[in-house]
Formats: C-alpha cells, sequence, structure tokens
C-alpha cells in the first residue's frame, strides 16, 4: 500500500518495520507462533458452503426438520457454468450449519411442466408437519410456472426423494405477465382466514415490476390477490422475494409464519433487485385481510431502500430455525473472475455464512451476525488489549494463518476534531465514496481498519476500514471494503464496495469489525451487523504463499484498539466425498459424526 506510512519499508524488512514503529507496542495475549508454509494452491473455500464441483447459485427452501438442517440450491450438475439454465435442486444435509454432507439432487428437470429448468423456490411446512415446495418450472414452451413437490417419505429426516405431482402447475403463467418474467415463489404463510398465501415475482407486460399474492385451501388451488405486494414502475424485474415477520426490537429471537402474527407484528419485505444485483429491504406493515404490504418511511421504489448487504451478494433467502429459534439468512455469492476459470477448477458460486438476523433496538434495521456455531472451527488465538495507533501506523496480526480467520477489533476514536466535511451528493453514492477516499488517502478521522490476503510485499492486499465524516453538524461513519489492490490480476472484477453504519461515533467514541477471511471470500460486519459487506477476491500470490494479515490507521489522528481477537478456522466438512457422515440406511451417523 504505497499510500500507507511505514509501508515504504523494502519487502524483505515489512516485519521489522512494522515491529520496531511506534504504534507496534502490542499487548499480546498469546505467544505468536509462524504459519504453516504451505501455500493455497486455489480459491476454494475452507468453511462456505460450496458443492463438490460444477455450478451453485440461488440458495432454495432451507429448513430445519427432525433435527437435520437441509439446504437446497441451484445447481448444474453437469458443469462449472449456469449453461442455458437448465439446472437442478442441489441437497445436502447438516446438524450444525457448518458441517454439510451432500445427497442426491432433491429435484432434476424432467417434467413437462419443468422440462428447461426447475428454477428458485421455498419450503414451506403444511398443518400436519409435512413440509412442501413450491418452485418454479421453465416449462416446455418456456414459460415460467409455479409447481409443487412433496417428499416420498416424510418420515425420513434426510428427505432424500420428493415426487412432483401430475397435476403440476398449481399456478399458470398469468396473460398479463411476461413468459420469463413469473418466478420465485417465497415461503408459504398461513392467514387468520385459514387460506394459504405466497408472493411470486412478476415482470407485467405494461413494464411494472410487482410481487404478486396468491391464496389456497389445499395448496393446489391458487387464486390471485386484487393487489400486489409490491408494485414499482421504476425498479425493473424484482425477484426472490422473501416476506418475514420479526420480534420486539432487540430481541434476537425470530419468528415464524403463524396466522397470530397477523399485522400486528412488524414484517421485512426483501427483494432482489435484477438491474443492480443488489437486495433490498424495508420493514413495513403486513395486512391478511387484504394481503398488502406498507413500507415505514419508504417509497416502492425497493432500490432506495436498505440492504442486506453493500457488497457482492445476490439472491437471498431466510428461514425460521425452529431448533434455536431465530431467523437464518443465507446469501450467494457469485464469482467474479472469468468463466474460463470457472471450468478450469471445476466449480463456481459460494454461499455466505448463514447469518442470525433481528431487529435492532432501535427498530429501524435488521442486524445480521455469523451464526455461533461458526465460532466451532475457531482454534488458534491472538489477541492484544489497549494499542494505539498513530497516524500513519500498521500493525501486522502474526500467528493466524491469514487466508483463513476470524478478527474482531474494537476501534476507539479518542478525537473527532479532524473529520472531513461531506458533500450532500456524496451521501448518495457510498461506494463510490470510498473508491474516492480508499484506503491508501490520507484522511482525517481514518481510513483505519484490516488488511486482508495481503502479500508480503503489499503488493496485494483487500482493505476493510471506516472513515468518520462530519455532515450537517453531525458524524456519519463510512465503511469501505476496497478490492482495487486485492489482486494483481487484470481479469477480475475488483471494485471498491461501501455504505454508512447507522451508529452514533460522537456518543459511542468506538465501533467494532469483524471479518471472516476465507480465500476467495472476504465478509465483513461493521458496527455489530449493522453494515455488511461481502467480497470475492483472487489474490495470485495465494498459489505460492501465505496471505496475512494487518491492522492500520492513514487518518491524521491516533486510533486505538480497544481489543482484538483473531482466531485461525479449522476447515469444515463441506459436502467431501466419501466423509463417511452417512449411512444408507440412516441418518443416526450423521448426527453423531458431529
Amino acid at each position: 500500500m504505497a499510500g500507507l506510512r511505514l509501508a515504504a519499508c523494502a519487502a524483505v524488512a515489512v516485519h521489522l518495520c512494522l515491529l520496531l514503529s511506534p504504534s507496534a507496542a502490542l499487548r499480546w495475549l498469546s505467544d505468536p507462533k509462524p504459519e504453516s508454509a504451505a501455500g493455497h494452491g486455489s480459491y476454494r473455500t475452507a468453511y462456505h458452503f460450496q458443492p463438490t464441483e460444477n455450478w451453485q447459485n440461488d440458495p432454495n427452501g432451507p429448513m430445519y426438520y427432525k433435527g437435520v438442517y437441509h439446504f437446497f440450491y441451484q445447481h448444474n450438475p453437469y458443469r462449472a457454468t449456469w449453461g442455458n439454465g437448465n439446472l437442478s435442486w442441489g441437497h445436502s444435509v447438516s446438524v450444525d450449519l457448518i458441517n454439510w454432507s451432500a445427497l442426491e439432487n432433491a429435484m432434476d428437470p424432467d417434467s413437462s411442466f419443468d422440462i428447461n429448468g426447475c428454477w428458485s423456490g421455498s419450503a414451506t411446512f403444511l398443518a400436519n408437519g409435512t413440509p412442501v415446495f413450491l418452485y418454479t418450472g421453465i416449462d416446455a414452451d418456456n414459460n415460467q410456472v409455479q409447481n409443487v413437490a412433496f417428499p416420498k417419505n416424510a418420515s425420513d429426516p434426510l428427505l432424500r426423494e420428493w415426487v412432483k405431482p401430475s397435476y403440476n402447475p398449481v399456478i399458470a403463467l398469468p396473460d398479463d405477465v411476461v413468459h420469463d418474467n413469473f418466478r420465485d415463489p417465497s415461503t408459504a404463510w398461513l392467514g387468520r382466514d385459514g387460506l394459504w398465501r405466497v408472493a411470486v415475482s412478476a415482470g407485467l407486460k405494461d413494464g411494472t415490476g410487482s410481487t404478486l399474492v396468491y391464496r389456497s385451501k389445499d395448496f393446489r388451488q391458487w387464486e390471485r390477490n386484487a393487489e400486489p405486494l409490491y408494485s414499482s414502475d421504476n425498479s425493473g424485474m424484482v425477484e426472490c422475494p422473501d416476506l418475514f415477520p420479526v420480534a420486539e426490537p432487540g430481541d434476537q429471537n425470530g419468528l415464524d409464519y403463524t396466522p397470530s402474527n397477523g399485522a400486528a407484528a412488524s414484517y421485512v419485505l426483501k427483494q432482489s433487485v435484477m438491474v443492480t444485483l443488489s437486495d433490498y429491504y424495508v420493514l413495513g406493515r403486513y395486512d391478511d385481510a387484504v394481503d398488502t404490504f406498507s413500507p415505514v418511511e419508504a417509497d416502492n421504489d425497493c432500490r432506495t431502500w436498505q440492504r442486506f448487504d453493500y457488497g457482492h451478494v445476490y439472491a437471498s433467502k431466510s428461514f425460521y430455525d425452529a431448533g434455536k429459534k431465530r431467523r437464518v439468512l443465507w446469501s450467494w455469492a457469485n464469482e467474479s473472475d472469468p468463466e474460463a476459470d470457472y471450468l478450469a477448477r471445476g466449480w463456481a458460486g459460494v454461499q455466505t455464512v448463514p447469518r442470525r438476523i433481528w431487529l435492532d433496538s432501535d427498530g429501524k434495521q435488521l442486524l445480521q451476525w455469523p451464526i455461533e456455531e461458526i465460532e466451532t472451527l475457531r482454534k488458534t488465538r491472538v489477541g492484544l488489549l489497549g494499542a494505539e495507533m498513530k497516524a500513519g501506523g500498521m500493525n501486522e496480526i502474526i500467528g493466524v494463518a491469514g487466508a483463513q480467520a476470524d478478527v474482531e477489533v474494537v476501534f476507539e476514536v479518542p478525537s473527532l476534531e479532524g473529520a472531513e466535511n461531506l458533500d450532500p451528493n456524496q451521501l448518495l453514492d457510498p461506494q463510490r465514496l470510498c473508491g474516492e477516499k480508499g484506503a491508501s488517502v490520507l484522511g482525517g478521522v481514518g481510513p483505519f481498519g484490516l488488511l486482508v490476503l495481503a502479500s508480503g510485499d503489499l503488493q496485494e492486499h483487500t482493505s476493510v476500514f471506516f472513515r468518520v465524516f462530519r455532515h450537517e453538524g453531525k458524524y456519519k461513519v463510512l465503511m469501505c471494503t476496497d478490492l482495487r489492490r486485492s489482486t494483481t490480476r487484470a481479469d477480475v472484477y475488483k471494485p471498491p464496495y461501501g455504505g454508512f453504519v447507522d451508529i452514533d461515533i460522537e456518543k459511542e467514541r468506538s465501533i467494532s469489525l469483524r471479518t471472516l477471511v476465507d480465500h476467495s471470500v472476504v465478509e465483513s460486519y461493521g458496527g455489530g451487523g449493522r453494515t455488511v459487506i461481502t467480497a470475492r477476491v483472487y489474490p495470485e500470490h495465494a498459489a505460492t504463499t501465505n496471505s496475512r494479515l494487518f491492522m492500520f490507521n492513514n487518518g491524521t489522528g491516533a486510533v486505538k484498539v480497544s481489543k482484538l481477537d483473531a482466531w485461525e478456522l479449522a476447515p469444515a466438512k463441506v459436502n467431501v466425498p466419501g466423509d463417511g457422515l452417512i449411512t444408507a440406511g440412516s441418518s443416526m451417523h450423521l448426527r453423531e459424526a458431529y
């Protein structure tokens, strides 16, 4: 990082320079140890969900059933690309949402109503506890229609086989909807009138982007509601809708869809927007008498809503985890390198670490946090207390593997006096602001944060950082993940990502950052999960040398690191062929293996 002071040391002297810098007087809580000399020759992740090989995209129908977590996903079982969209539903099972065993595909495109693809959908539990899929099929005429599927043996905790009734489709293509813009049925919910509801994305022939609501008493005959759940002339086609209730502000417990929730609970409506390839959500009120949704303090253009993630994720899907009474969010993080690379390595696409989501104590936004089970992978730990990083300071975090780590740090800001003024136009585009005010650009209060997946000479690094601005007599905290120096390769997408963090930095005088690093994935949670940024990165040095971790402060004022904990993470067992976790006749072996 040429713009950071102390990084001007020769590559062979970087480590020495850091140890001798004034800001390197760190109080270590464990003895540093050298990293393994083994290099990482691929970008395959160690603890993020991905199939053994080939393509995956949208998460579909996640559920918790008879003590087992099920994850289904859009999958091309023959090639590491999306191809022509003739996709299957891949299927894996787990008892902890971290270690996964692959089963046979749950559904393949083999019927007239889905012969050109089993596309995205959701899982719903019927009144008797039996799970059912609602999913989009691409039929023989390339129309998008909605189908159902049921487990062949509901007593099987692994749900190995699924049956698609011959009476499909259950929702045909409406006359006013574009034939290839009618898809992604949500988890269905039961109203107080005893009727089921489901939301389906639709691009109307008049150009309106809508989310339609259908009602049914038997999950077979469905009738369209007069009013849509969502409609906009501005956002274009929206897809992968998700509607779910949330508990009272600050309550981390999740809520399931129940008639008793009705109009009394606050709801979240989420949309995936094709033109931006981003996921947006809004809080509001759902009226189950007329099946309409009213956003609170927001308009009907969902591109102005809040974001689940300000980085590289799409098509997120949540589910209620009855085992731990929480709502869990899955999201797809696509590749950012050329398609030829997918084919060369034989796989493409990962899912983010499952996140617990709940309503913040102020009731204004959702908080997100990696599920607690990820902490079972923690092994080597390095920590420090009370370190000060002076202006231009940078320190290496030694003792954990830089390519597979979990880092939590709390930065204290002693003074806000040097905060830069924020132009009102800059407030509208935090991503552009991160590009203009990168980690190497000297600031007032910040930039300060982490350099991850860094090469020893810092020619490659991904910077995750905060910068504080002054705006209309108050302060705004910008969070960035900057990929522009993440790799020396010129053929990958490597933008800066950014979002503002809704905290009162003047009152708190501190801000937290948690970053999960996993070879080609960097997930960062700012301000306790108020702002989240996920990135895909492809450092060239990873093929031959170890990646490294650093803290830095490129502001004019000192920043205190009141606490830092960094863990090296063990690899999870993710769809490893022949892992022996599942026997042919029973799921007990699966449970005992974890």
